[in-house]
């Protein structure tokens, strides 16, 4: 099974091995803003579901909040953190948002209120 291990880099690269590395800043504005911008594994889950890759992002997201990948505008509908039993000890493997684009996300609001009107 594919793990994805997130480790910050100076520079982007994916390879065939089970590890792949993301770049969030350049190393010098890491040390000085040690965790303020982590990756996440991003996925718009309107059927069929489309990973749309890693991408930086603060830690503080909630659902509900929009971002912008690739000039799209997306809602997050989910933020989920996954973590991995590991020699004892709880570890972090992923984390993953769960995105659909605003307009359907507001189509689903409004639909779903008109169903608990009825």
């Amino acid at each position: 099974m594919f793990t994805p291990l997130f480790t910050l880099s100076s520079s982007f690269s994916f390879s065939q091995t089970t590890s792949f590395e993301v770049s969030c800043s350049r190393k010098r504005d890491r040390d000085r803003e040690r965790g303020s911008i982590h990756p996440y594994k991003v996925v718009e889950i309107t059927p069929p579901p489309k990973c749309l890759g890693v991408r930086c992002f603060p830690p503080n997201l909630q659902s509900g909040e929009s971002v912008t990948i690739e000039g799209q505008a997306y809602t997050i509908s989910a933020v989920t953190h996954r973590y991995q039993l590991r020699k004892g000890k709880y570890e972090p493997s992923e984390k993953r948002l769960d995105v659909l684009s605003t307009g359907r996300y507001l189509v689903n609001l409004y639909l779903e209120n008109l169903l608990e009107q009825s």
